[in-house]
């Protein structure tokens, strides 16, 4: 038996791949994951994109400084 020009088994196949449900995630915890908000970070040296250092003080505002962390869908 086929059905719009597919066998009956090739649908089955289909049909059981495309209803597969992927298995449930364990909770992150965020804790672990790097310095916490308000957190004092240690003193730093990186580079950026272009080649140009930054440290810890060299971002350092009268208010501080706000790091963000991005993580690159190609690291």
């Amino acid at each position: 038996m086929k059905l719009l020009g597919i066998s009956l088994p090739t649908v089955t196949l289909l049909a059981g791949v495309l209803m597969q449900t992927p298995a449930p995630r364990q909770p992150i915890d965020v804790a672990k994951l790097g310095p916490q908000v308000s957190e004092r970070v240690p003193d730093f040296s990186l580079k950026d994109q272009n080649g140009k250092t930054w440290t810890l003080q060299s971002i350092m505002g009268p208010k501080g400084a706000m790091l963000v962390f991005y993580r690159s869908a190609d690291w």
